[in-house]
């Protein structure tokens, strides 16, 4: 056996190793949801026919040919007894592309398809495409929503400088993907989102319109659109339903996770917040309802955040950053919550729809001042008290 030989091996059994390992909820948690010790996929999951050349004559050291960086900002979907996940898969050269990993149960075990998933471009092709929403929309379609990156060549010199659009693309099974154009839009957008059915006849989506690629500027907050055609879909009448709002966890930034799930209570949201710190941006996430007669319509919002990077999570390419587009719900009323932690690698945490709807309402809503904070503490000492 030549050295060759043992070291592929070796790196086979490892990964091997690191498919098959389970993974184990954390006891100690705040009653919402539990955490899981490891993350679910990472860069080292990756295939590793996607990393190496096992030609011996053509790459004798067994160097990776191509590196991959980080698994990240999953869309999620369970297809029969299959839970899917559509990440974003960074390599080296900082250029995403789309693969599925599938798990038996939701919360190990993912295992990524063979190829990657190959993404037909619009009329203008992008320079990078990343964070998919998926939708299993009434009309018979699995949507992906995701943001399309290029250069803003009104800026030629500023090679920094980009435009943010909603693509749009639909599949059947996650293989074959029909590209659609891309959103018309005002504003750059990104962070958008399909409804999962039809709103007086017309296609729903939360939006985030922003003047700039970085900056929210004038604009900001999750939005609302209906959309008669979505071949061609464009933003002709926007709204904004959850606002930024000063000091709070969404101050700077805020846009809509996955799609909402139906409950007998209304539509349960995630969604992320940003604010700026000494470090940098914090991204977390937060949670609200809306209404079953109106989804645009909040109707509750409980304060602060809903899960922030704890740990392990905290460290990572972008530090102090958790995001999530992707959940999934099971008949049985678990939901399995997949988010990033610094745009490294994907975890779990698993919650059930009677937990999430009564933390969205039952949680105080943030009063907006200290005073405000103070009072809703007081009476929950005092209800406590009279126990």
């Amino acid at each position: 056996m030549t050295d060759f030989i043992k070291r592929f091996a070796k790196l086979r059994s490892r990964h091997e190793r690191l498919l098959a390992q389970d993974n184990i909820p954390v006891e100690q948690g705040n009653g919402i949801f539990t955490r899981y010790e490891h993350p679910i996929l990472t860069a080292e999951h990756t295939p590793l026919e996607w990393r190496y050349d096992f030609n011996e004559k053509d790459n004798p050291y067994l160097m990776q040919r191509i590196m991959i960086n980080a698994t990240m900002n999953a869309g999620a979907i369970k297809l029969g007894s299959k839970y899917l996940l559509v990440v974003r898969v960074e390599g080296a050269d900082r250029k995403s592309f789309f693969a599925v990993a599938e798990s038996p149960n939701g919360i190990d075990h993912f295992r990524f398809w063979e190829n990657p998933i190959t993404m037909p471009d619009d009329v203008v092709p992008a320079t990078n495409i990343y964070d998919m929403r998926l939708t299993q929309h009434e009309d018979g379609w699995i949507y992906g929503v995701f943001c399309a990156e290029r250069h803003d060549d009104l800026h030629p010199y500023d090679l920094s400088a980009a435009m943010a659009s909603a693509a749009i693309a639909r599949t059947k099974d996650l293989i074959h993907w029909d590209r659609l154009p891309d959103m018309k839009s005002a504003h750059q957008q990104r962070n958008v989102v399909l409804h999962p059915v039809f709103v007086n006849g017309r296609y729903a989506f939360y939006t985030r319109p922003q003047d700039g690629f970085i900056e929210t500027g004038r604009g900001g907050g999750i939005g609302w659109t209906l959309v008669d055609d979505i071949t061609h879909a464009e933003i002709k009448d926007e709204k904004i339903i959850y606002p930024r709002h000063y000091h709070t966890v969404m101050e700077v930034k805020n846009g809509e996770g996955p799609p909402p799930l139906k409950t007998q209570a209304g539509w349960l949201h995630l969604a992320h917040g940003v604010r700026a710190c000494a470090s940098g941006l914090r991204y977390i996430l937060y949670m609200y309802m809306t209404s079953l007669e109106d989804p645009s319509e909040v109707i509750a919002r409980p304060s602060g955040y809903f899960l922030v990077p704890e740990q392990k999570e905290y460290v990572g390419d972008v530090m102090n950053v958790v995001f999530s587009n992707g959940w999934i719900a099971d008949d049985d009323g678990t939901v399995y919550i997949y988010y990033a932690s610094c745009d490294t690698r994907m975890h779990v945490a698993v919650s059930t729809i009677d937990k999430l709807i009564d933390y969205c309402l039952h949680t105080p809503e943030d009063g907006l001042t200290t005073t405000a904070s103070v009072e809703s503490l007081k009476k929950l000492i005092e209800k406590n008290k009279n126990l």
